[in-house]
């Protein structure tokens, strides 16, 4: 996310029929979307060609990036041109690891909670194990966080993917169920 452009921050304008950075289509549109093509590493492209994706915003992301860019637009007089970061520095520089860290850490100290003991990955956990929760099947979930397949992402977030290890059991109560025999209670 650190090299994310405003470029890359796109609507769908209907009567054009296709993408456009919001920069150029505003906000009055139904449908936004962000391009993950780059990278902060050292040639600036993702981990691999087939990480590159396209990812719709849920309405909650547009908004707060309506406003950031609103914020920005505000301090434009501080932010060297050459950058049109998304998240960059309060002068407009690239954000680096640490400054990332640090702000995150800041966050969840306010929200009550240790911000030492937390790291910025385990958003990407969370992402996986709330989705996971609510019955998105492994294979979205694995494009989403851009794994070429599911067998990544079932390793190493093997601990946040619970409906997949409980679609067995479920599938087993309800054909024994059906059968008229006796599933087991609930503890």
């Amino acid at each position: 996310m650190r090299a994310l452009t405003w470029d890359h921050v796109v609507a769908y304008v209907e009567s054009a029929s296709r993408w456009v950075p919001v920069r150029e289509a505003g906000w009055e549109h139904d449908a936004y979307a962000m391009y993950v093509w780059r990278s902060v590493r050292k040639k600036g492209d993702t981990k691999t060609r087939r990480s590159r994706r396209t990812l719709k915003l849920p309405q909650i992301c547009v908004d707060a990036l309506k406003r950031l860019q609103e914020h920005q637009g505000d301090n434009a007089g501080d932010a060297p041109a050459e950058h049109e970061l998304v998240f960059c520095t309060q002068s407009g520089r690239p954000l680096s690891a640490g400054n990332v860290r640090r702000d995150f850490r800041k966050v969840l100290d306010k929200a009550g909670l240790v911000g030492a003991e937390w790291a910025p990955r385990e958003m990407r956990h969370s992402f996986v194990s709330v989705l996971s929760d609510h019955g998105i099947p492994i294979e979205d979930i694995s494009r989403l966080v851009g794994h070429r397949s599911t067998t990544v992402t079932e390793t190493v977030y093997r601990l946040q993917i619970r409906p997949v290890m409980e679609h067995g059991a479920t599938a087993m109560d309800g054909i024994f169920s059906d059968a008229g025999g006796a599933t087991a209670q609930e503890p």
